[in-house]
């Protein structure tokens, strides 16, 4: 019997995952357009985007609970299906968490976690001592003879995880695990998955639809939108250097406004003119999108923004403030720090960081 104890953090026991060229249609509808994607051995991903976009059903050709119309994945270069191969799920030594938990009610905490290790056809002393070391990584230690329905939400989840790391897979798969629980305990325990998965060194597919899940989780953050991924980057790298106005909107990393480049800065949608204070060099002309980031106010004397303000709350020594720009029916809203506190509506003129705008020229 092989060792199944977990491995150190200094170690890595993920495995690579190549995805090439994967295309998914139901009838005439194309659910996933050319997805390629390379990860390497204990990467997370996160799979972001809005209902719809793709990312539950890429998860599911990853697992083997569909085929792909077309293309190729490989799991530690092992080709687990395209054209001519179709491994089935319970053969790729993978490990999955549910949004609906998908604990067998009939079968208590200590029965459920070790279900995958009596199909591998592990000894009983032997499952035993692996889901006790399950569940006191997850924080259920002494768990193992409830019944799944006497346990909140909250622990339901942790024993579907217990479940899913007990075989110490190589891969571990989650489709929404933390959306059916409330803000609070959300935060609680996407920070917990996060350590555990640098714990284990296990590569993971993580879907969400929450931005802050997925910056905290993962190491890279997959973007979709209609079957294709915008951008695929780093957290940081998505909220410094958004590729496209899609990863901006989305993100809602700023204000996003339609214009047309002019020779002193920029004529935006609803008539409002941005003068830049420097000769701009570089920048295509024509119309497209301007992208004024959050944090790209503040005070100053040309005072090129004029607006009030919207709301406020006290964090970290400051006040972020929420500002309105531009009258009622072109109006767009961007963060602001400031020390002072302001009631609502009360008139602001700001400046703006130049260095912090980005100009997507419109496609042609």
């Amino acid at each position: 019997m092989p060792d199944l104890y977990f491995p150190s953090s200094s170690s890595s026991s993920g495995a690579a995952i190549d995805i090439e060229g994967l295309v998914q249609r139901f009838g005439g509808q194309v659910v996933l357009d050319s997805i390629d994607i390379r990860l390497d051995p204990g990467q997370v991903l996160a799979l972001l985007g809005p209902s719809g976009c793709g990312k539950t059903t890429l998860l599911k050709l990853l697992a083997g609970l569909n085929r792909p119309s077309a293309g190729r994945i490989a799991i530690d270069g092992v080709t687990v299906v395209d054209d001519h191969v179709f491994v089935p799920p319970e053969k790729r030594g993978l490990g999955m968490v549910f949004q609906d938990y998908a604990l067998w009610p009939h079968m208590d905490v200590g029965a459920n976690v070790a279900f995958p290790l009596e199909m591998r056809g592990v000894p009983r002393a032997e499952r035993a001592r692996l889901v006790d070391r399950a569940l006191h990584t997850v924080g259920l230690a002494g768990f193992q003879e409830r019944a799944p329905g006497s346990l909140s939400g909250g622990q339901q989840q942790r024993v579907a995880l217990a479940r899913a790391i007990v075989a110490r897979p190589r891969v571990l798969l989650f489709d929404e695990p933390l959306s059916n629980l409330d803000r609070d305990l959300r935060e609680s325990l996407c920070g917990e998955i996060g350590q555990l998965l640098r714990e284990l060194g296990t590569t993971a597919v993580y879907v969400t639809h929450d931005h802050e899940e997925a910056f905290t989780l993962a190491d890279t953050v997959a973007v979709m939108r209609a079957g294709k991924i915008c951008q695929m980057a780093p957290p940081e790298s998505l909220v410094q250097e958004p590729a496209s106005p899609d990863v901006v909107e989305f993100l809602k990393l700023g204000a996003l406004r339609h214009g047309v480049r002019t020779e002193r800065g920029w004529r935006l949608s609803g008539g409002l003119e941005l003068h830049c204070p420097e000769p701009l060099s570089g920048v295509p002309g024509g119309a497209g999108h301007l992208f004024i980031p959050h944090g790209a106010l503040k005070a100053g004397q040309r005072q090129t923004l004029h607006g009030y303000v919207v709301a406020q709350r006290f964090r970290g020594g400051h006040y972020a403030t929420t500002v309105r720009i531009g009258d009622d029916h072109n109006a767009f809203e961007l963060a602001w720090l400031t020390d002072r506190r302001m009631p609502v509506r009360h008139p602001v003129g700001l400046d703006l960081d130049w260095s912090r705008l980005r100009w997507f020229p419109q496609a042609a």
